[in-house]
């Protein structure tokens, strides 16, 4: 994949911007005396504060992955392999040199084994589950692949990287708090001198109006855009973001309850507000989660963090059947 450092045989064609932040990625943190933090933690502390303590104060580990897990990773890893060959050569050479099914197939079948291993090599999935799941992710790419230029233009527009890395201090009250966040895909349109971050989520049906509307889940990708404009001192107004979400499970064309084609596509873009309002709340959220239990030096807070129990927040948690820790599954079955 095309990285911060990587190279390439186009590097003299780059724009000099592009060129830039690939060759100047953040400085890595010092785990001795610096705590990295992440959306996924302040979201779970969001949901549920006393999860949070269990997972990162107490480092109780569960094993918390699902074939869902599995099937999101290999997804990600495919598209991002194939970008990276279409954006550096071409889409003809995308589709010559990647056999998607088959790479998707290796992507999956490792994520499994590795999670796997990390389940006391005991299975989480069944056959005919993953077999589903396999048939789901090669119907997606063969869309992708299909309808690639209606998603990624090639015209004027460079790839600055995959998994591009973020690292750094929200709040400069806390030095030793640092986010840690990888953008998934990063593209940089040089006709407009825009940036646009992309976050590829995988979902069965794609995502309802409550998702749309759901403001943890925008949260995201607005610190991503703006702590990217931070790390490398691009205006907020030159970055675009969007979540690039893939489906599971379409409609087909001739179905009785098809009501828009919109129902018979793999793919479905949202691009959430991010504006100065928007941004605004996202920081005080993340804001609002360091101070609630990080001291000014970094350490994590010696508080009674209080459980949430709701059949939403219980349903996903790797500790809610555990009696001694929680146990609050139970009420909600």
């Amino acid at each position: 994949m095309v990285g911060i450092n990587g190279k390439n045989s186009l590097a003299k064609k780059l724009p000099s911007i592009v060129k830039e932040i690939r060759n100047n990625p953040p400085k890595q943190i010092n785990f001795a005396y610096q705590k990295n933090i992440s959306y996924s933690q302040m979201s779970i502390f969001r949901s549920c504060a006393y999860r949070w303590k269990l997972q990162y104060k107490d480092k109780i580990k569960r094993f918390n992955s699902s074939i869902h897990t599995v099937f999101g990773t290999a997804i990600h890893e495919t598209m991002q392999h194939y970008l990276d060959i279409m954006y550096e050569k071409s889409a003809a050479a995308a589709d010559r040199e990647i056999d998607i099914k088959e790479y998707f197939q290796d992507k999956f079948i490792t994520e499994y084994q590795s999670q796997y291993k990390s389940n006391n090599n005991e299975h989480f999935s069944s056959a005919e589950e993953m077999r589903e799941f396999f048939e789901d992710g090669v119907a997606i790419l063969e869309w992708f692949k299909k309808k690639r230029s209606r998603y990624f233009s090639k015209k004027g527009t460079y790839l600055v990287g995959c998994e591009i890395p973020i690292v750094i201090a929200p709040n400069k009250m806390y030095n030793n708090v640092l986010y840690m966040g990888y953008l998934d895909v990063v593209t940089y349109c040089e006709t407009t001198d825009t940036f646009k971050i992309i976050d590829i989520k995988t979902s069965t049906k794609g995502w309802n109006q409550y998702d749309k509307k759901n403001e943890d889940k925008h949260f995201q990708l607005i610190l991503y855009k703006k702590f990217f404009s931070e790390q490398y001192g691009i205006p907020l107004d030159k970055i675009d973001i969007e979540f690039f979400i893939v489906k599971r499970k379409v409609l087909d064309w001739d179905d009785d309850k098809i009501r828009s084609p919109h129902q018979a596509y793999r793919v479905q873009q949202f691009v959430p507000p991010s504006g100065k309002i928007k941004i605004g709340r996202a920081t005080n959220a993340i804001n609002d989660f360091i101070s609630e239990c990080f001291s000014f030096s970094g350490n994590i807070k010696e508080l009674n963090y209080p459980k949430s129990p709701s059949k939403w927040n219980c349903t996903f948690c790797p500790y809610g059947e555990d009696k001694e820790l929680c146990g609050a599954k139970a009420h909600f079955e």
